[in-house]
């Protein structure tokens, strides 16, 4: 069944095409992504959906029999409402019927109660209200009395994604879900039971999202808005990335063919032929369309800069048994920890873990209950925050730029223009000679965290620097992590810019406790996973024990009943000890030069190789569980 159908769409604002002549179906069942540079058009073109834009020209046609529901960045609410209220203002017949239940159940009304009962069989809502409080526990909000006016940015977010689950559930008709960035504000257990229930759900979803791991997980087409085109590409992030290097490549090529073309013809243009014949006219308009395609800029930023920041001394940062509380909660007790130099560290754990305010101890903006802190007198902190960029209404990108300095320092006394890295970090020219107060909301973002940069500081403290980022600029700023020089904290959600950034981990384990982790994000899920499964056995085991009579548990020792390994086995396991960690080594090194390559030749050898050495440890992995079984 198809949604909906559009056709030569184009949007602009002012001088500024977002988007020209992109045509696209939706179709049930589709699970569809956009990825775009923010001020592409990519919420723009969800408004459009939603009726509350018009496009300059083209048509949208919306099947008149599905429902198109938004999960928006702004969320409108009845501060007064408790967030049972606000759950239950959804106007769907299912929850219409349950709130009548609830009405004829205080009014005792024989007639009423009979024609509830009638309703909640016809919409099957009997498990509505349950599956409503599920929703919300997994979104961690437990308490459903508190007024929507107390909540805080992240959970009124949360309560209303758990309210647009609901009424595609509850909704009966046939309905187009869209979602804007729905993974910011929730935790990592939060995205991944988002990441389940939409995967397994039977809706028709378009998303957008920086997150690559549940844009896998979840999608299977990715919409790319680039260049004020609509390309489509069908499969998962690895494919678009191939898809997107294949086309590139193909548009190199054109050009470097319109590029000998039009030299060839310049010449005669330059002789200023006159348009007598309709040959000599028609070779004119030509050559306006050669020069037009040779002279399109496909230039790419290299960001493997040679930075000359600030030399990082011999004491870097060192935290000596701190402890944090804030009334009768303990946040931090006793936590002890030396960084290094180069390290890059993520800091995990649930929202009002404690994340945020051990970022501010470092710096010096929150006060610690006990303990040491000794600083390096050459540290210089750049702290990328939450709270937003702070500029001057009228003021241009390029002069809020350039108060830091003209232009920032690379090694053997080179440097770079502010116009320079600016463009690094995807602002063009047009958009540096713009005021910041008519950038979109991700523009901001992005030159809030270029600001930070330009600085030059030595020690990097991000928090949630992805959130509301596109995933264009998330690629620069991953390329930018991975060549810099000093110290870097960060604490994220988001599990793919982690593992390739990070590789040490803290996590707050609960109760003050800070547990320290080499490693990346996934190898500490994996590890945190595997002690999980250790211990449950043992808790069941426990209860089960405690089931059974005193009298009838033996004292006795159980009898073991794993055999010996014999001496080949021995062998066999002690070569596996040996051949995992190199193997380990040569899988990372493959995957690193898979993350800088752009020649797709080589990006097919280097994945079959990973394939063949992932395939080889895999085998090696099971039989070392064999041998120890």
């Amino acid at each position: 069944m198809n949604y909906v159908s559009a056709e030569n769409l184009t949007k602009s604002y002012g001088l500024k095409v977002l988007f020209r002549d992109i045509t696209f179906n939706i179709n049930e069942g589709d699970k569809i992504a956009i990825v775009a540079k923010n001020g592409s058009g990519k919420s723009t073109l969800l408004k459009i959906l939603m009726g509350k834009e018009i496009a300059d020209s083209g048509n949208v046609v919306i099947n008149k029999d599905i429902q198109v529901v938004l999960f928006d960045q702004e969320i409108d609410f009845e501060g007064d409402l408790n967030v049972e209220e606000f759950m239950m203002t959804l106007d769907s017949p299912p929850i219409l019927a349950l709130k009548n239940y609830h009405h004829a159940l205080h009014t005792e009304n024989p007639d009423d109660m009979e024609k509830s009962l009638a309703e909640m069989e016809i919409h099957k809502a009997w498990d509505l209200e349950n599956e409503m409080r599920q929703i919300l526990s997994q979104l961690k909000i437990t308490d459903l009395e508190a007024k929507m006016k107390t909540l805080s940015g992240g959970q009124i977010k949360r309560v209303a994604l758990a309210k647009l689950l609901l009424e595609t559930r509850a909704e009966h008709r046939h309905t187009l879900l869209i979602m804007d960035e729905p993974t910011n504000h929730l935790d990592v257990d939060m995205v991944e039971w988002l990441e389940n229930y939409l995967s397994k759900a039977m809706v028709t979803l378009l998303l957008v999202t920086h997150d690559r791991y549940f844009l896998d997980a979840v999608c299977d087409t990715i919409w790319e808005m680039e260049d004020k085109n609509l390309y489509i590409h069908n499969g998962s992030y690895a494919t678009y990335l191939e898809n997107k290097m294949i086309r590139e490549d193909n548009l190199n090529s054109t050009i470097d063919k319109a590029n000998n073309l039009y030299r060839k013809e310049l010449e005669w243009m330059r002789r200023q032929p006159k348009a007598r014949t309709t040959k000599s006219k028609s070779r004119i308009d030509s050559f306006y369309e050669t020069e037009k395609i040779a002279k399109i800029d496909t230039r790419k930023q290299n960001l493997e800069l040679d930075f000359e920041m600030k030399r990082l001394g011999k004491k870097i940062l060192e935290l000596k048994n701190i402890s944090k509380s804030f009334g009768d909660k303990l946040l931090i007790k006793d936590f002890s920890y030396q960084f290094q130099r180069g390290e890059k560290v993520g800091i995990v754990g649930k929202n009002g873990a404690g994340k945020s305010t051990l970022l501010n101890i470092i710096q010096g903006f929150e006060p610690y209950d006990k303990g040491e802190i000794e600083t390096g007198e050459t540290i210089k902190f750049g702290y990328f925050s939450q709270k937003g960029l702070q500029y001057k209404e009228d003021e241009r990108v390029i002069d809020f730029i350039k108060e830091i300095g003209e232009n920032f320092p690379l090694a053997n006394g080179r440097t770079i223009s502010a116009s320079q890295f600016l463009r690094l970090f995807l602002f063009d020219d047009q958009t540096q000679y713009s005021p910041i107060s008519k950038l979109s909301g991700g523009e901001k973002r992005r030159l809030h965290l270029m600001y930070i940069l330009y600085q030059n500081p030595n020690f990097l403290i991000f928090d949630e620097p992805t959130n509301d980022l596109d995933l264009p600029t998330l690629t620069v700023l991953e390329n930018f992590l991975l060549n810099f020089q000093g110290s870097l904290i960060i604490v994220s959600h988001d599990r793919y810019f982690m593992d390739r950034i990070v590789d040490h981990i803290l996590a707050f384990a609960g109760d003050g406790i800070i547990k320290d982790f080499v490693g990346n994000f996934s190898e500490y899920r994996e590890k945190k996973s595997q002690e999980s499964g250790k211990n449950q056995p043992e808790v069941r085991q426990e209860s089960i024990k405690n089931e059974i009579p005193a009298a009838s548990v033996s004292t006795e020792k159980p009898v073991a009943s794993k055999r010996k390994l014999s001496f080949k086995e021995q062998r066999e396991l002690e070569m596996i000890d040996k051949e995992l960690p190199v193997l380990e080594k040569e899988r990372d090194e493959i995957l690193e030069k898979l993350n800088n390559e752009t020649d797709y030749a080589k990006i097919s050898v280097y994945s079959a190789e990973l394939e063949r050495i992932s395939g080889k440890m895999e085998e090696m992995e099971m039989r070392w569980l064999e041998l120890q079984d």
